[in-house]
């Protein structure tokens, strides 16, 4: 004869020992502290949860409780009024865990009893919606694309490079973009810059861009600087942003870029192309090296000749610049393992990636011990730079 709910219920109440709420929040005040797990639906948890605690579904209790606890782990579980956790304390205690208890009377009783809880930022159904598949990711989840929503990328450049960086940054739902480029969309930019159309052929390229994002998703801020960026106006901007995304195509701006990240200590993801060639790195202030670590002097202008000379495969710009916007999601959310201290080459012809190790000079003039960091004439240090000034046309 199938036993009854309650029946089940008495038998876990037997086997699984209750705590109070006061007896939790005294435990949870002391050294040692259990680990606390919230197994009620993540509407309920989005309504306030005990501060501290662990959030696992009960349908998803057993496939990833292992992430959160070990078997010999001191667990208090909560759910809403003491019924549901009980049961899954049961059903932890069958796989071995045998320290279980569950907080009687639920969050319920916690909050009643005046109990400290938080509310959490949750996302909207639309956002959650929208941005599904990354919430299902571990590395990302909620908090991280909570994190995203609430950070600030800053892009120098609304062409080859900053197209494809633009367009990612804002689908993975980067909430604020800012879009430096005082050029004008011109037919011969449309091979490779796709955030731009024909029907915006002779306007800024900050407002193509920004209309671009907004018809992609109108809840992202987008901040145009329809101005060219230099050494009276990098600081300011820089220190307003999270991360900078360097999408120029001239030396004395990528050295520009590169001192002002070391003075705001902004982390700086740096990407270069020529016909089928491409490269990225990621510079994170006095973590690892610089870009002057890399490249101490400019080279020659004959060596290093601009994409208006010497051409580009336009698809080339849509793998750096993704490759770009990857890694400044990686640095925005700090997981994984960014491009710092290492420079990815890419071979579009023969269909291969480099990886070369960066060491961080410790003699660099730009952020070695002894190094005494100030703005230049950059245009003039290097001596012949594609445009004569420090802008950007990629």
């Amino acid at each position: 004869m199938p036993r009854s709910y309650q029946d089940v219920l008495g038998d876990a109440r037997q086997d699984v020992p209750e705590i109070g709420p006061g007896e939790l929040a005294d435990e949870l005040a002391r050294a040692g502290r259990p680990v606390v797990i919230d197994v009620r639906e993540q509407g309920e948890w989005d309504e306030g949860h005990i501060p501290g605690a662990h959030h696992l579904p009960r349908g998803f209790l057993e496939s990833r409780i292992a992430g959160v606890a070990e078997p010999g782990d001191d667990i208090v579980l909560a759910c809403a009024g003491g019924s549901r956790s009980l049961l899954a304390g049961a059903t932890l205690r069958q796989m071995g865990y045998d320290n279980v208890r569950s907080l009687a009377g639920g969050f319920s009783r916690w909050k009643q009893d005046g109990h400290d809880y938080i509310v959490p930022s949750t996302l909207t159904a639309d956002q959650r919606s929208r941005y599904s598949r990354h919430v299902r990711i571990p590395e990302i989840g909620e908090a991280g694309q909570l994190k995203l929503l609430g950070s600030r990328a800053l892009l120098v450049g609304a062409g080859g490079l900053g197209s494809p960086a633009a367009y990612y940054l804002a689908a993975a739902g980067v909430g604020t973009i800012g879009l430096v480029d005082d050029d004008v969309v011109d037919e011969s930019n449309l091979q490779r810059q796709i955030i731009h159309r024909t029907d915006t052929i002779g306007r800024l390229k900050a407002d193509s861009a920004r209309e671009a994002i907004a018809a992609l998703d109108p809840g992202i801020t987008v901040e145009t600087h329809p101005f060219r960026i230099d050494r009276d106006n990098v600081l300011e901007l820089m220190n307003d942003y999270d991360i900078v995304v360097d999408g120029a195509d001239n030396f004395p701006t990528r050295y520009l870029l590169s001192d002002a990240s070391l003075m705001t200590r902004t982390p700086l993801v740096h990407a270069s192309i020529l016909r089928f060639e491409g490269h990225a790195s990621v510079f994170m202030p006095y973590e690892g090296p610089c870009y002057r670590c890399l490249f101490p002097e400019p080279p020659p202008p004959e060596l290093a000749p601009a994409c208006g000379e010497a051409g580009v495969l336009g698809v080339l710009c849509g793998v750096m610049g993704s490759i770009q916007a990857n890694e400044a999601i990686k640095t925005l959310l700090d997981i994984g393992d960014n491009l710092a201290g290492r420079l990815l080459v890419y071979d579009a012809l023969q269909m291969s990636f480099t990886e070369l190790t960066v060491r961080r000079d410790p003699d660099c003039p730009s952020c070695g011990a002894d190094a005494h960091l100030e703005f230049r004439d950059y245009a003039a240090w290097c001596a012949g730079a594609h445009h004569g000034g420090v802008g950007v046309r990629a």
